[in-house]
């Protein structure tokens, strides 16, 4: 694989921060379980917390070959904290529509546009485990389109919860920006433009969502 020498730890840098998410994701699948309507959800997510622990796995792994000084070096991020908070806050308070938007709809729709643009990067570069890389991106997508179901369920079902959702996806969209904002100069580094990365996010949002 060509790497640049300067692109080593900007790269290492982003990796943690999708490990950080990758972790955050892996809890709130666990909590969601509990919270599932049916066993059919039960057992989706279930499942996807086992392949976010190892997805974690995986980029911390790539993280300690890339940069192995700077192995947790991670962006000082408070709008991740903050979006955590705020799912952790849907979660104790047994909102199994919020914690889906937060989660597979938001937080897994930026994962997926995160990967989605390393892995070009990472085929110009000729990067080895091609099939395990798609596996991981497969898998989000997965996640991903899970919930975009769940939400287009509630939805046709006509859940009054819905109009509250719309407003509260403002808050949690705010907060990611923030965080791809905050990366800018990892992504200077590599020559990506940050905000285009951000507006990615919206891409894989429900229209109806965002109207």
């Amino acid at each position: 694989m060509v790497v640049l020498p300067g692109e080593r730890v900007p790269i290492a840098r982003l990796l943690t921060f999708l490990e950080h998410g990758e972790r955050m994701a892996h809890l709130c699948a666990q909590s969601q379980a509990a919270l599932a309507p049916d066993s059919k959800a039960r057992r989706f997510l279930t499942t996807q917390a086992r392949q976010e622990a190892m997805h974690a796995v995986v980029f911390r792994g790539a993280i300690g070959w890339l940069a192995p000084r700077h192995l947790g070096d991670a962006p000082f991020l408070p709008a991740l904290e903050d979006f955590r908070r705020l799912l952790t806050e849907a979660l104790e308070r047994g909102d199994w529509l919020e914690s889906i938007l937060a989660e597979q709809v938001i937080l897994e729709g930026l994962g997926e546009a995160i990967l989605t643009r390393i892995e070009g990067g990472l085929e110009k570069r000729q990067a080895p485990f091609r099939r395990l890389r798609r596996v991981l991106l497969h898998q989000e997508e997965a996640h991903h389109d899970f919930g975009r179901r769940v939400l287009e369920r509630a939805m046709v079902d006509g859940h009054r919860e819905l109009e509250t959702l719309r407003l509260r996806t403002q808050d949690y969209l705010a907060l990611t920006d923030s965080m791809v904002l905050t990366l800018c100069d990892l992504f200077e580094t590599i020559e990506e433009d940050a905000s285009a990365w951000a507006a990615d996010v919206r891409t894989f949002l429900p229209v109806w969502l965002t109207a």
